[in-house]
């Protein structure tokens, strides 16, 4: 599989269910789409109904062979957590999950420090601390299917690998430490949480990818999802040799989603890095520090409540 896999044509994956977070535009709509073409019934999540829906809408005009309720939209704001678990009680009230891509993010943090209705830090809670309770949350579900969990990870943690001592930036904050924080996190809580399934017998895998450098001035036009202004367009293909599209950034992460040949614990990314087709990779060295990530860990414990239910999930798996 390794070396045959197309992005263009996956796997067929009638049958199965997966949950895509942010699916309303970028990364989160390609990915939906992609799994959406391949035959999967996809929850698309968003914290705004009326993007939801448009960009289900989009969907089913790019993908109009597929069944009528292949995806299906859930209100879901990553920042928040009761959101959080009210969309992963809703989900788990359908059965099992197969896969859960961990996608829904702030690129461009704000310029000040701001918090959640949670009191977190708006960055940290929303790339990082709202995946990892709602990872926990549906991890019962991904266990009766075996299933797998993605989270996206960035280029950003190597070019500047800030050791996350406060994540919750209560001192020192910029918009690019928290970015970079964030990303170390998300990273780092993969890598810990496949260590941590592996020792309790939970037949569910964590991986982690990322898009190399997408952006939506390389990105087809889909009207409700994508529409780059013309100076946006200029200016993303000048950069044409080190930019790809969000549609092929989307590539690493539904590979690391639904290749049966990936393994847990594992990073993936475009060819070159930047840009280009999946690849196997090499994580940044502070997000492979355990010790980090057990920090880290137990930081995401104690501002979201959330224990993930290990013995549950080992019990519950393939039933």
């Amino acid at each position: 599989m390794a070396s045959t896999w197309d992005p263009r044509s996956l796997p067929d994956l009638s049958g199965r269910a997966y949950l895509v977070t942010g699916s309303n535009k970028g990364l989160g709509y390609f990915a939906s789409e992609q799994l959406v073409r391949a035959g999967a019934h996809v929850y698309m999540t968003g914290r705004n109904p009326n993007r939801l829906s448009a960009a289900r809408a989009a969907i089913r005009r790019r993908v109009p062979d597929a069944a009528p309720d292949a995806a299906e939209t859930l209100v879901l704001d990553t920042s928040n957590l009761g959101s959080v678990r009210s969309a992963a009680a809703s989900v788990r009230g359908h059965g099992g999950l197969d896969g859960l891509l961990l996608n829904a993010g702030i690129v461009h943090p704000p310029k000040e420090r701001e918090t959640t209705v949670d009191g977190h830090e708006v960055v940290f809670a929303t790339n990082a601390l709202g995946h990892f309770a709602l990872a926990g949350e549906l991890l019962t579900a991904l266990a009766a299917r075996e299933g797998r969990m993605v989270w996206l990870g960035s280029m950003s943690t190597s070019l500047t690998p800030y050791d996350p001592v406060d994540p919750q930036l209560t001192e020192g904050y910029t918009a690019w430490r928290a970015y970079v924080q964030s990303k170390i996190a998300t990273t780092s809580l993969g890598f810990e949480a496949d260590r941590r399934l592996r020792a309790a017998g939970v037949p569910v895998a964590s991986v982690v990818a990322h898009p190399g450098y997408s952006t939506s001035g390389r990105t087809p036009g889909i009207a409700g999802v994508n529409a780059p202004t013309r100076a946006k367009r200029f200016r993303d293909n000048l950069q044409a040799a080190i930019a790809q599209s969000k549609e092929k950034g989307a590539w690493p992460l539904v590979r690391a989603l639904v290749d049966p040949d990936v393994e847990g614990g594992e990073f993936w990314g475009p060819r070159t890095v930047a840009r280009g087709a999946p690849r196997r990779q090499t994580a940044s060295k502070i997000t492979r520090d355990d010790e980090v990530a057990v920090r880290l860990w137990r930081a995401a414990e104690n501002a979201t409540g959330v224990r993930w239910p290990f013995a549950k999930a080992a019990a519950s798996a393939g039933r």
